[in-house]
């Protein structure tokens, strides 16, 4: 399996991941997901008042410069550790 198929497969997995995972994570995901699939920040940052999409800008701002392949592997491995994570508090 190539890196995008992995990638897209983590993406849906993802989607899977327990009301219980934390904003933080959900950030870093985000991120990194925008940075594998779009690549440098390309909007301006919302304002003062919108400070859900000014979250979500600041955490794809935090990783501008990772190349495309770098973003999708550590996407990867933050879905595989938060999966473990929920699995491992619900044995």
């Amino acid at each position: 399996m190539g890196l995008q198929e992995e990638f897209e497969e983590y993406a849906e997995k993802a989607k899977t991941l327990p009301d219980t995972t934390t904003n933080e994570n959900k950030l870093i995901l985000y991120g990194l997901y925008k940075q594998a699939t779009v690549g440098d920040v390309n909007t301006t940052r919302p304002g003062i008042f919108n400070l859900k999409d000014k979250a979500k800008w600041d955490a794809w701002k935090a990783v501008e410069g990772k190349s495309k392949e770098e973003a999708m592997t550590d996407y990867i491995t933050k879905v595989k550790q938060l999966l473990e994570e929920a699995a491992a508090s619900t044995s």
